[in-house]
């Protein structure tokens, strides 16, 4: 069975080609959010930490053989977090968790009418 149309759903007034929506609820937004977790950011340098541990079990762990990929593995990492200093240091976009949204919003509540 079919889903009921969009067209069956809206009031049209007037004009036939202007549909208008009539809401159930009061548009004005919600004093809470939902928890959910946050996503994670996408993982920096696998290529160079996978060199590293095949280095590392081809030569049954030894430090000594697999100083180039570990030294490669580290200035990979650096490079990355440097990066990521910049980005939190330049304003980039950040979300807020949900605790303090909802924080926020107990603090500054939305009025239930329109003034």
């Amino acid at each position: 069975m079919a889903t009921p149309s969009l067209r069956g759903r809206l009031a049209r007034l007037g004009n036939p080609r202007k549909p208008i929506l009539k809401p159930s609820k009061p548009l004005i937004l919600a004093n809470r959010v939902g928890e959910r977790r946050r996503e994670r950011g996408e993982a920096t340098c696998i290529t160079e930490m996978s060199v590293m541990m095949a280095c590392w079990k081809q030569n049954e762990f030894r430090d000594e053989a697999c100083r180039k990929e570990i030294q490669d593995f580290f200035d990979c990492s650096s490079k990355a977090e440097a990066a990521r200093k910049m980005r939190s240091i330049q304003g980039e976009y950040v979300n807020l968790p949900p605790k303090k949204v909802n924080m926020l919003l107990q603090r500054f509540p939305n009025k239930p009418y329109v003034s």
